[in-house]
């Protein structure tokens, strides 16, 4: 997929903010991602044979404008408000099957292996491609130290492989971010979460200070905007190097992706950025479900490399 024509309609806002509080904390405003093809197969084609990301006319909607990351099919608290994914081992009637949940410290990658499993306990083996990939997986430490956005690849048994950095002990969390597709065709979005667990002395690192700003391999992204509570709200990412704008690319069908997860309970969100730059900066509409302490990711890329900043963000 590549960035289409901007939305400039101006009740967008109002909509999106609607749509963002029925359903859970991340919205990427943009092109309709579906019909989209299924794994195993051609990864260029969709079930229709056109190439992926291209929209048709019925197929179904995941949801208007975007695609929804972070769901875990709950409804929310027993408050009523929205929550956030990843909180979750089953969910909308798919479970994540880690093949280990510890692993030892180590200068190489390790291999992680998994299955989605469906309600009877066999292997899901369908999946939309989504942002160029069936497969978005995030390993992240529990003192935020640490962070991963990978993608598997599966085998014909549904078994998901990837390699992971375990340099450090200490307890992670892995999310498992996909679009399933049941034998009718239905689509499913759906996060899930485990612990897993890096043995050895763990020396939990302090949280960092509330950051606007993110310095990473000589690039520094400004992040404009605050979320809300309940109110969809913009978020806007400019990045520079010395003080001059560099040329962002499209990485995984998007100029940017954010991740959020709540400190606590390490609840999790993936956004997708409206599809065309804002005067130079990558647009977001994020809606935090409570107040509390967030640990926001963007992975950007600039000259074929992906770079990833990360802030702090206090919602109040």
């Amino acid at each position: 997929m590549r960035p289409g024509g901007r939305l400039r309609d101006p009740k967008l806002p109002v909509y999106v903010g609607a749509l963002v509080l029925a359903v859970l904390m991340g919205v990427g405003v943009g092109r309709v991602i579906g019909p989209v093809s299924t794994y195993p197969g051609d990864p260029g084609q969709n079930t229709a044979g056109q190439p992926s990301g291209q929209p048709q006319g019925g197929g179904p909607v995941v949801a208007a404008d975007g695609h929804i990351h972070g769901t875990t099919g709950g409804g929310g608290s027993a408050s009523g408000a929205p929550s956030l994914g990843g909180l979750e081992i089953t969910a909308s009637g798919y479970t994540l099957a880690p093949a280990a949940d510890e692993y030892e410290v180590s200068s190489k990658p390790q291999s992680i292996r998994f299955q989605i499993l469906r309600a009877d306990g066999t292997p899901a083996t369908q999946f939309a491609v989504v942002h160029e990939k069936p497969m978005h997986f995030f390993v992240v430490r529990r003192d935020f130290a640490d962070y991963q956005h990978l993608h598997p690849t599966m085998a014909d048994d549904g078994t998901w492989r990837v390699d992971a950095d375990f340099g450090e002990p200490g307890p992670y969390k892995m999310y498992a971010d996909f679009t399933a597709v049941d034998a009718a065709g239905t689509q499913a979005a759906v996060t899930l979460g485990a612990d897993i667990t890096v043995s050895g002395d763990y020396q939990p690192k302090p949280l960092m200070d509330p950051a606007t700003e993110s310095t990473v391999d000589g690039l520094t992204a400004a992040m404009a905007g605050t979320a809300t509570p309940g109110v969809a709200s913009p978020i806007l990412f400019t990045v520079t190097r010395g003080g001059a704008a560099v040329e962002l690319e499209p990485y995984l069908g998007a100029f940017g992706h954010l991740v959020a997860l709540r400190d606590g309970d390490m609840g999790f969100a993936h956004v997708h950025p409206e599809p065309q730059l804002a005067d130079g900066a990558v647009k977001f509409w994020l809606t935090a479900p409570t107040p509390g302490t967030y640990r926001l990711y963007l992975d950007f890329q600039v000259g074929g490399a992906v770079h990833t900043a990360n802030y702090l963000m206090v919602v109040k």
